[in-house]
């Protein structure tokens, strides 16, 4: 079983919205409340970028390109974290990756998941 597994990627057009999943199935609930949870993305022929981050203390930070338009969120609970993105541009089209860093500083990736905006 994966460390973090993502979902919620697809093909949306321009000015919608998507809801990105990550899940930390192997996690016992106390490491995924003390990590540090992030979403990076890589555009096609481009570097991977940091998108947005969530301390364990829930501190978020956001890339100048997604600012007001992407929220990062998370569940501990559910050792789940989320990223709510509106108002997609084709520029956001990427495979978007979670990262996780434990306090250990081990970090962990999931898979990617594809999101595609079309004009």
């Amino acid at each position: 079983q994966a460390q973090l597994v993502e979902s919620g990627g697809g093909l949306v057009q321009a000015g919608g919205s998507l809801r990105l999943s990550c899940a930390a199935p192997r996690n016992i609930f106390s490491v995924f409340s003390a990590s540090d949870m992030a979403w990076y993305r890589q555009p096609p022929g481009k570097e991977r970028e940091l998108v947005a981050t969530i301390s364990s203390d829930r501190n978020t930070h956001y890339a100048d390109s997604v600012k007001g338009r992407f929220t990062i969120s998370r569940d501990n609970s559910r050792k789940k974290v989320y990223l709510q993105m509106n108002s997609l541009n084709p520029d956001d089209t990427a495979v978007y990756y979670c990262n996780q860093v434990h306090l250990d500083g081990r970090s962990y990736w999931g898979q990617g998941t594809q999101v595609t905006v079309s004009s």
